[in-house]
């Protein structure tokens, strides 16, 4: 009969292995996408976290100007910082139990830095003494998206009175191209006080008893009708106080001159005309140019030099001009230039010019601080020196500078020689006295008596 091969059944036990083997290794087949989807969500989440939320702190907040008095219609401004962007200032005053919102304003681009700038005009404060509060609100994601935000609270005090001047000197006797100097005292600090002047102002300086000393000029280039000085001081707050300054005017006249322009002069001086004005054809309109377009830069320049003065007299301010020398043209000599015996110019002349020996040794008039040495347009090679309160000299047309700018120097120190750098004829030095930037008479600083009565005295008066 057939033989019948029946298949022997696995044991049980192997069976089982395989199927829970196989059943493991299907499950994790089937969540690996699934894991590395929470991974890359993680993943998208950390970074969203870090670049959304890293900024964690507020803005920082700063007030200009940094004072506790301030005055209704004063400027003040609000510096806002924040990497994150600047979204939103909220500026509010707060006086006893009552509040008001001066400026609220959000920003439509993501800046990292603001100056908000607002006044308290409306705010309508009574005098006295307030609370200032800044809030601000950075571009990050936290808070829910509203931002950090910071605060800075401030006391702050309303001042809506402008400073009490006392002038302490009787009024000044002051010449046309003169000078003159005043001593007062403000009921208040003050942020900067003195006499203007027209387009200019002059500042007073500190003495060391408290009171303020002023040096100003009558500019030549006024008339005794329209020269009407104001004394005037403008307070922490911004409140300004000004009036008409009592002076005793003494008009005057200057002497006019005539000077030639030949062939020679122009060649002597072409290379000089031709570098500072390079864009002119030939050496007369380059003459021409020098002397007018070059003599305002020049100008310009000494009055931004003259706001550099030291707040007190390095000595005494007794001037002395140049040993042995003879005067050659004076302060204020109205200039009619000639060429060819036609009129091509005219020119005010603003020192004394000394002739001695060439090359002559230029001594400092008085102790005092080199400001500036150098080339300068119609000065030529030339020193300015500051004796402080605004007073300076100045000496041009040197062959040889013989100082730097920073020496302190003495009455009677070597500053150079004697020359005819710049626009200049003959070997001589231009001697010139500046007062804020603006050239004065020489002839009065160098008469010690003028100088005793007009200027040292005043500064020794009794508050």
């Amino acid at each position: 009969m057939p033989i019948v091969q029946t298949a022997r059944a696995a044991p049980a036990g192997d069976g089982c292995f395989f199927s829970l083997t196989e059943h493991f290794m299907t499950r994790t087949r089937s969540s690996l996408p699934i894991l590395m989807t929470l991974l890359i969500i993680g993943a998208v989440a950390a970074g969203a976290y870090f670049f959304l939320f890293r900024d964690l702190t507020g803005p920082s907040l700063a007030l200009s100007p940094d004072t506790s008095r301030v005055g209704p219609a004063q400027t003040l401004t609000a510096r806002i910082a924040d990497p994150s962007g600047v979204r939103r200032v909220k500026i509010t005053v707060r006086r006893n139990t009552q509040s008001l919102v001066v400026l609220n304003q959000e920003f439509s681009d993501s800046a990292t830095r603001r100056d908000v700038s607002f006044t308290l005009r409306d705010a309508k404060l009574p005098e006295g003494s307030f609370e200032l509060e800044i809030r601000a609100y950075d571009g990050s994601y936290a808070g829910f998206g509203k931002g950090n935000s910071s605060t800075l609270t401030l006391p702050m005090r309303l001042d809506s009175q402008p400073p009490r001047i006392a002038v302490k000197t009787v009024p000044p006797g002051i010449r046309r191209g003169g000078s003159a100097l005043i001593v007062y005292t403000v009921s208040e600090d003050v942020k900067e006080s003195g006499v203007r002047v027209g387009d200019f102002f002059f500042p007073g300086h500190r003495q060391p008893n408290g009171a303020f000393a002023c040096l100003f000029p009558f500019p030549y280039t006024m008339s005794a009708t329209s020269f009407s000085p104001e004394i005037m001081a403008r307070d922490m707050a911004d409140n300004v106080t000004s009036s008409r300054l009592l002076v005793n005017i003494q008009n005057r006249g200057f002497k006019a001159d005539t000077v030639s322009i030949g062939d020679s002069l122009l060649s002597a001086k072409a290379d000089e005309l031709a570098g500072l004005c390079p864009d002119r054809d030939n050496p007369l309109d380059q003459y021409l140019c020098v002397n007018t377009k070059v003599r305002r830069e020049n100008d310009a320049k000494l009055l931004e030099l003259g706001q550099t003065s030291s707040p007190g007299f390095f000595a005494a301010p007794y001037l002395k001009r140049l040993p042995r020398s003879a005067v050659k043209a004076g302060f204020g000599d109205f200039r009619t230039y000639l060429f060819n015996g036609e009129k091509i110019d005219e020119q005010t002349h603003t020192g004394l010019d000394l002739a001695s020996v060439a090359h002559a040794d230029i001594p400092a008039a008085q102790a005092g601080r080199v400001i500036f040495t150098g080339y300068l347009g119609i000065y030529g090679n030339m020193v300015l020196v500051d004796h402080g309160l605004g007073l300076m000299t100045l000496y041009a047309h040197m062959s040889e500078i013989l100082t730097e700018p920073g020496a302190e120097v003495q009455a009677g120190g070597i500053l150079g020689k004697t020359g005819t750098t710049g626009m200049a004829v003959g070997d001589h030095v231009h001697f010139g006295v500046l007062v804020g930037g603006l050239p004065v008479n020489p002839i009065e600083w160098l008469d010690a008596a003028w100088v005793r009565d007009n200027i040292v005295r005043r500064l020794a008066v009794d508050l």
